[in-house]
Parts: structure tokens; C-alpha cells; sequence
């Protein structure tokens, strides 16, 4: 069991100068940094104009629609990257299963596409 903690010490040494260091940044910049803030500095700042509305307020649906269907298909995406490395050793049935799952994909994609789902008016 000793000989088990003995192989993690190396970690845990990284763990505790990694921390320390960071905690001597952060104490650095704080003590050396100018802390002057003006009210230029403390003002809302959004994409380069003042905010003009509660932060808490509510966006329209579609937002979250598109933004669900970008992570959807995105992710979906995702799954090309494995099946490509493994391709020459899945052989011919993996082939055919993710031309299958693309085809399905697709299918989804163009429903969404007729539906308007992707339209922002």
C-alpha cells in the first residue's frame, strides 16, 4: 500500500507547486496591478454599446431552437472523427452503418430546414 502512495507523490507535488503558483500570480497582480477603477471601468459593457435592457430579460425561442439544433447536428458531427481513424479496421459494415447515420442525419437536417427551424426573420 506504501509503495502505491509512494507513486502518486510526483502528482501530488505538481498539484501543490501548480497551486502555489497560481495563488503567487493572482497575489502578484493584485499587489503590483493599478487598481484605479473609474466609471468607465465599472459600466456594463456589451458588445461595444451600453446595455439597454435588464440582463435577467427574456430571449425569444427561436434563439434556443437554433442554438439546440447547432449543438445537435455539431455533435453529430463529432461522431465522424472516431469512425475516420477506425475505418481500416471496422471494414466495410462500419462503412455502411455511418453512411446509414449520415443519411438518417440528413433527413433531419433537411426537416429542419422545410419547418423554418433555421430561419431568423
Amino acid at each position: 500500500m506504501n509503495e502505491l502512495l509512494v507513486e502518486y507523490l510526483p502528482i501530488l507535488i505538481f498539484i501543490g507547486i501548480a497551486a502555489a503558483l497560481a495563488g503567487a500570480i493572482m497575489l502578484g497582480s493584485f499587489v503590483i496591478g493599478v487598481q484605479k477603477p473609474d466609471v468607465e471601468k465599472n459600466s456594463a459593457y456589451e458588445c461595444g454599446f451600453e446595455a439597454f435592457d435588464d440582463s435577467r430579460g427574456r430571449f425569444d425561442v427561436r434563439f434556443y431552437l437554433v442554438a439546440i439544433l447547432f449543438i445537435i447536428f455539431d455533435l453529430e458531427v463529432a461522431f465522424l472523427f472516431p469512425w475516420a481513424v477506425t475505418l481500416g479496421e471496422i471494414g466495410v459494415f462500419g462503412f455502411w452503418s455511418m453512411m446509414i447515420f449520415l443519411f438518417i442525419l440528413t433527413i433531419g437536417f433537411i426537416y429542419e430546414w422545410r419547418k423554418g427551424a433555421l430561419e431568423w426573420e
